[in-house]
This record gives structure tokens, C-alpha cells and sequence, in this order.
């Protein structure tokens, strides 16, 4: 549909709705004028048709008693009489045929009271006969239609008395076309007469041949002449039927008498025309007006619609007042309530490009800024120790002054615009040659902004560290330069440097590795974790009498996942106790395997420090190690402790109360702590490999390593040694009263199948040849 006359608009609804209504009522009032005109139409005729109906009865009855009169005379005639009763039949056809010219009649018959007749000017059928002589005797009709082979006669019959009955002289007119059409010359209008004649078939025209005969199945024959109306092959008539005598009962006979609808409607064609023309103009005229109208009231809300599209889009939109009505005072306060959104806009846009507490830009700005031109460099500025000063100087102060800060770095970089990207973090975008140049900068405005700020009449003295990022060098893991640029100040402060730039290798992919972090339960459940054990060597029984669990990753696309990098992210994410759990069945079902196979160890399994806050979870553990009766230690950091020492401690008691051994694991390499050392219920100490792997090298590493065996010694603990790779170690490790070593050296870890063959193997003077 064209757009002009799409209902989705006002104007066009509004046209539609009046026109329409306007249609209605001028349809209404039409149906009234024609209702009234056709029934006037009707009533004209009808009174018409009543008047002829009457004239034709006393035609008929005057042509009846003409004919009476005529056949009276020859009734009474002696001499025709006497040839009648002497059966004379020329004279008596003379004589009929004398009287029939001088009456103008079509026929003449004398018929008998036994049945026979004489005819002249027609002839009887038998049929005709035998209705005509019923009719005669048994009815006492004297004046009816006759059917004569197939067409109508009006007959009258006068009785001839000798002096008693002795027949009957009949005269007959064809009732023709011709005898119609007289009759239908009689009316005030152009009727249709008709004489009908009743059959099997219902009423038909008694004088057309039976092939055109029309049936007439409607018509009720009514005494009272009352009009009606039949539907022919020319439309809707008016009909008057008026019954006439007929000597045969089965096929009585009436007059009918039409005229067609469309004759009686013509006189009113001319007004009807005019009536439809003057409506058809009206409505025209109306439509133009209606839209025209339409047009006119809804322009401003059309106006007003465009205005809201544009303000929707963030546009500034206003519409003409163009009146003082309604819809004008609808536009001025909506001019109004636009200016009011852009401003408040505007102030929105503000409050989200800028940071409520300096009022410097923020890092949606800068992030604007980077993204607009590649090949600048983002600088992101890190308060050190930001928490600290935070805390000395409160909240309040701390914002005034990083917007000193921003203001005093803005000034040194030529101007260029500051940004506060978060806590303690301000940013700005600068121009350089290379990286060098870049860093370098970077370096001299951290070195500038060491200077104190003064604030609240007391100066501060901060300092920063710089991350760079370059606009344009997009990095598959982090998009933003900002946050490439936030990244690179964690990877200064990593190397105690004040600037660094953004290193892309050494950030790696920690989305995918939160992805396979996320792959860890199903790889649980289908099997693609394993143990590998490593061999922990016993200087005193010269034999590998324990091993330590170590989980395996094997990624069905990554390969071999380090174990590293899930356990770490296990922690991370909570992760950890569904992977220790695994550890802990499968080792209990591994060193049933060990047991089978003839080498009864302990298993070293290690337990993450956030495991030794759960109840539940050492509940788990003593529940799995006493069902199965196997011989386990569990290795925890003294670090462990640190974060709920007295829920540590006492999970730990429970280990140990339960017969499981507790192994201290990498000590050294922490925040060791006597104190700590003393309150643990530990059976091993398992000394750090950073020690051992320069035991050979440095007298230092092996007064730490004599020194810490005597203490744990003295602590009644046993002593393990990681990371043994040398003979050199393993010798001087024996020598300083060392109970166990551990370490390539003595074996890498190794499948249980792997290890179940290590064991049967010659493994102390496999060890022994090392050791020499």
C-alpha cells in the first residue's frame, strides 16, 4: 500500500474514519429515497393493476352475457328446436353458423343431453367435450374457459328446452393474443395480460405452445385480486391474478396480469442519477476536506513524532510552535522538555567521562582517546604503597591529591590530558618515537613526581611506577591499551623496575587458561587426570620406601597441561578440593596396587592450605584412609597456617590423632617461623630444593641444610630432601644424618606400571653406583 494511505498514520485514519461515516449516512439516506421511491413505484402500479383487473371482470362478464344473448335466440328458436330434436344436422349447422357470423364469435356447438354435439368453427377434442358436458350437467356451469385442443375459449352455454331440457347452444371466443392485447389497451400502463391454465406442472400460459410455456409455481390464485410479485428471466414484476371460471375442475383458469419493475422504476431513473451524483460529489468533496483537515492536525504531530525519532538517536531536536491550541502548547513543552534532556545530557556525558572525586577525565575517555589514533602511547601512572597512603591521609585527601598529581604530570608531558583509571592510578596518552624514547619519558616524569605534595600544610611524599602501552599493537589475550598499559605496571613492579612496557609473552593467555580451569571437572570425569609418583629414597634401609603423588594433565587438544598452572588456578577458583579428592582415591586405589604387587610405601599426597580450613573436607579424607587401611601422608607448606592457624592446627590433630603422617613441605623457601614449626604435629620436614640444588657449590647452603637436619632432628622429625640431582648432593647429604632424598637423581616421577617395574629392579645399587 502506498505510503499516503498506510493506516499507521493519523491523518489517514482520521480521513478513513469521517469519510466512512459520511458513507454510512449517505448510504442510509439512500436506501430510505429508493426504499420510499420503489414502494411508491409499487403502490402506483398496484393500483393500476387493480383498476384493470376490475375493468377486465366487467369486460368479461359484458362479452359473457353477449354471447348468453346470442345463444338464448337460437335456444328458443322453435324451428331450430324441432331439427334439433329431429336430428336435421345441416339445418342445425346453418343455423349455428348464421348466428356465429352475426355474433363474431369463433365457434358454435349444440351439445345433447345424451353428449353428442355439433361444432362449426371448431372442433371438439374429446377432452373438451367431456369437460364441457361435466361442466354443463354435473356443475351447472354455464359461462367459464374451455380448453379446446390445447387453447383457451371463453364459452357460454344457454339450455334448450323442448319443453323439457334437451341440450345446450354453446358459443365460444378464442381467447388470443389479439383478445390480450385489447385488454391490455384498457390499462393506464403497458400491462402484460395472461390467461394461465393449471396442470400437473403447476400454472402456465394457457396460450403459448408447451415448449414455451413459462411456469408460473409462485402465483397464488387469490379471490380478493390482491397484488404480488414473481421473478422472471427480466427481473422483479408486479402481478395481479384475478381466477376465472373453467368447465374442468383439474385445470382451473385465471387471468394474470405483470408489469416489470424496471418499467415502474423508470420514471425515478432520472432522480436516482441525480441523487447518486450529488452523493458521489458530496463524498468526494468531504474526503478533500476530511484530509485536508486531517493534514492540517496532525502536521505538527508529525512534526512532533520526527522530533522524538531524532531525540531518540541522541540528536537536539525542536518543533515550530505554529499555534496556541493544544497541540502548540504539546510543542512548546516539548521544546522545553528537549532542551532540559540535552542539558541533563550533556551533564551525564560529563559524570561519564570524568571522575567524580578529581574531576580529571576518566578511564572511559582515555579509552576513547587510545582507541581514536594507533601508534600512540598510553602511559599508566601506579601510586606505590597507594593503600598506605591512603589510609595515613583518608579518603577525601588521597582524591585531592592524585588531582594535584594528574595537574603536575599534565604539565611536565607538554599538556597532555590526565585521566584517573582507578584507585590509585592516573593515565594520559603522549607521542614518541620508539620504545626507548617512550620509557624514557615515562622514567622522567616518576622521577619528577617524586617531589612532595604539599596537602593540608603538611607535605607527601609518593612515588610511582609506570606502565606503557602502544596503541595499535593489538594483543590477541587484551585488547585495550589501557589495560595492556595496567598490565605492564604489575610486570615493573614484578622486576623493581619504576616503567616497563607492555610484555605480551610474559602475560601469556589467562583467558585460556580460565577456559581450561573451567574444562577441569570433566576432565575429571573422564579420565584425563593421572598420578605419576616420584621415589623418595631412604639413606637407612637403602631402599625407596615412599613416594610422592604427583597429578598429570593430559588435554585431549593441549597436550600435557602444567601442573602448575591448574593446580595454581585450582586454588583460585575453588577447584582444589574436587582435585585433591580425585588424588586422594585414585592414590588409595594405586597403592592397593603397590600392596598386590609386593611393595608396601607410604604416599605422600599434597594438601593446599585452603583445605586446611574444611571440616568437611578432612572429614572426607580420614573417612576414605580408614575404609581402605592405606598408607598416606599428607605434605601442607608452613604457609598454610598462617591464614587460620587454629583451625589448621587443630585439622592437623586430627591427621595426626588418626595415624595419617603430616609432612612439612618446602621449607625454607618461605616465611618459616619456629614458632609455627613447633605447634605443628608434623612427622617429616621436607627441606626445599633452592637449598639442595647448591648443596655442592656453597658452603653457605650447607651450614642452612646441616643446621635445619640437627633442628628437625631435635624436633623428633624426620628429614627429606628435594631436588637431589648430583651424587655429590646425595653423598653429603648421607653424611649430614639426612633420612631421606628426593630428586631426579633417585628417580623422575613415573607412572605407577613405571614405578611397580623401578621397584623390582636392583634400585639400591642403582643408587649406590651414583652415589660413588
Amino acid at each position: 500500500m502506498p505510503r499516503v494511505m498506510s493506516f499507521r498514520h493519523l491523518r489517514t485514519r482520521l480521513a478513513v474514519l469521517y469519510t466512512g461515516l459520511f458513507a454510512a449516512a449517505l448510504l442510509l439516506v439512500a436506501l430510505a429515497v429508493v426504499t420510499a421511491v420503489t414502494a411508491s413505484a409499487r403502490q402506483v402500479v398496484l393500483s393500476e393493476m387493480t383498476a384493470s383487473g376490475a375493468v377486465y371482470a366487467q369486460v368479461w362478464e359484458s362479452g359473457s352475457a353477449q354471447l348468453r344473448q346470442g345463444a338464448a335466440v337460437l335456444a328458443h328458436d322453435d324451428g331450430f328446436r324441432r331439427a334439433f330434436t329431429t336430428g336435421d344436422e345441416p339445418r342445425i349447422r346453418s343455423a349455428l353458423d348464421n348466428l356465429r357470423a352475426r355474433q363474431n364469435v369463433d365457434g358454435a356447438l349444440i351439445i345433447g343431453i345424451d353428449g353428442r354435439a355439433t361444432a362449426t368453427g371448431l372442433t371438439l377434442d374429446e377432452a373438451s367435450r367431456d369437460a364441457l358436458f361435466s361442466g354443463l350437467g354435473s356443475r351447472g356451469i354455464d359461462a367459464g374457459v374451455l380448453t379446446i385442443n390445447g387453447q383457451p375459449y371463453q364459452a357460454v352455454a344457454t339450455p334448450v328446452m323442448a319443453p323439457m331440457l334437451i341440450g345446450w347452444v354453446v358459443f365460444a371466443r378464442r381467447l388470443d393474443a389479439g383478445q390480450l392485447q385489447q385488454l391490455e389497451g384498457l390499462s393506464a400502463i403497458p400491462l402484460t395480460a395472461r390467461i394461465l391454465s393449471h396442470g400437473t406442472d403447476g400454472w402456465h400460459d394457457a396460450a403459448a405452445a408447451p415448449s414455451g410455456a413459462v411456469p408460473i409455481a409462485d402465483i397464488m390464485v387469490r379471490d380478493d385480486g390482491r397484488a404480488g410479485t414473481i421473478r422472471t428471466a427480466e427481473g422483479e414484476a408486479m402481478t395481479l391474478v384475478r381466477p376465472l371460471p373453467s368447465f374442468d375442475p383439474a385445470a382451473p383458469a385465471a387471468l394474470l396480469l405483470t408489469y416489470p419493475m424496471k418499467l415502474a422504476m423508470r420514471p425515478y431513473s432520472a432522480l436516482l442519477y441525480w441523487l447518486s451524483a450529488i452523493g458521489s460529489a458530496g463524498l468526494a468533496v468531504l474526503l478533500i476536506g476530511t484530509w485536508t483537515l486531517a493534514l492540517g492536525l496532525t502536521r505538527p504531530i508529525s512534526a512532533l513524532d520526527k522530533a522524538v525519532h531524532r531525540l531518540q538517536q541522541g540528536e537536539h531536536a525542536e518543533v515550530p510552535v505554529t499555534s496556541s491550541d493544544e497541540i502548540g502548547r504539546l510543542a512548546a513543552n516539548f521544546n522545553v522538555m528537549a532542551g532540559d534532556i540535552r542539558d541533563r545530557e550533556a551533564r551525564l556525558t560529563h559524570m561519564a567521562l570524568h571522575d567524580q572525586e578529581t574531576g580529571l577525565p576518566n578511564r572511559l575517555a582515555l579509552e576513547r582517546r587510545a582507541a581514536a589514533k594507533d601508534g600512540d602511547w598510553v602511559i599508566l601512572f601506579s601510586v606505590d604503597r597507594f593503600e598506605v597512603v591512603r589510609n595515613a591521609i583518608g579518603y577525601d585527601s588521597m582524591a585531592r591529591l592524585l588531582g594535584v598529581l594528574g595537574q603536575r604530570l599534565s604539565a611536565l608531558s607538554e599538556g597532555a590530558a590526565m585521566a584517573r583509571v582507578g584507585a590509585g592510578a592516573l593515565g594520559l596518552i603522549i607521542e614518541a618515537a620508539d620504545d626507548e624514547a617512550a620509557e624514557a619519558l615515562a622514567e622522567a616524569l616518576c622521577e619528577a613526581a617524586d617531589t612532595p605534595i604539599l596537602l593540608n600544610g603538611a607535605p607527601v611524599d609518593i612515588a610511582l611506577t609506570a606502565g606503557l602501552s602502544c596503541t595499535g599493537r593489538n594483543d590477541p589475550n587484551i585488547a585495550s591499551a589501557v589495560d595492556r598499559a595496567a598490565v605492564a605496571v604489575d610486570q615493573a613492579r614484578a622486576v623493581r623496575r619504576p616503567t616497563a612496557i607492555f610484555d605480551s609473552r610474559a602475560y601469556g593467555d589467562p583467558g585460556g587458561n580460565l577456559s581450561l580451569i573451567s574444562e577441569l571437572m570433566e576432565a575429571l570425569r573422564n579420565g584425563e587426570f593421572s598420578l605419576n609418583y616420584q621415589p623418595k629414597y631412604d639413606f637407612r634401609a637403602e631402599a625407596v620406601t615412599a613416594v610422592e603423588a604427583l597429578a598429570r594433565w593430559t588435554h585431549p587438544r593441549r597436550g600435557v597441561v602444567s601442573p602448575d598452572l591448574f593446580v595454581t588456578m585450582a586454588e583460585e577458583t575453588g577447584h582444589i578440593r574436587p582435585l585433591t579428592e580425585w588424588v586422594i582415591r585414585q592414590a588409595i586405589r594405586d597403592h592397593a596396587a603397590l600392596r598386590t604387587a609386593g611393595h608396601d610405601l607410604t604416599l605422600s599426597i599434597n594438601i593446599s592450605g585452603r583445605l586446611l580450613a574444611d571440616n568437611s573436607f578432612a572429614d572426607f579424607a580420614l573417612a576414605e584412609i580408614a575404609a581402605s587401611d592405606a598408607r598416606l601422608c599428607f605434605e601442607i607448606t608452613e604457609t598454610a597456617v598462617m591464614d587460620n592457624p587454629e583451625v589448621a592446627l587443630a585439622i592437623i590433630d586430627r591427621f595426626a590423632a588418626a595415624g595419617v603422617a603430616v609432612s612439612i613441605d618446602d621449607y625454607g623457601s618461605g616465611l618459616s617461623s619456629l614458632a609455627y614449626l613447633k605447634q605443628i604435629r608434623a612427622d617429616e620436614l621436607k627441606i626445599d630444593k633452592s637449598f639442595i640444588l647448591t648443596l655442592d657449590q656453597s658452603a653457605r647452603d650447607g651450614l642452612l641444610v646441616k643446621s635445619t637436619i640437627d633442628l628437625a632432628h631435635g624436633l623428633g622429625l624426620r628429614v627429606t630432601a628435594e631436588g637431589v640431582e648430583t651424587p655429590t648432593a646425595l653423598a653429603l647429604l648421607r653424611g649430614m644424618g639426612c633420612d631421606m632424598a628426593q630428586g631426579y637423581l633417585i628417580g623422575r616421577p613415573m607412572p605407577l606400571a613405571a614405578l611397580i617395574q623401578r621397584l623390582d629392579g636392583p634400585v639400591v645399587a642403582e643408587v649406590a653406583v651414583r652415589t660413588a
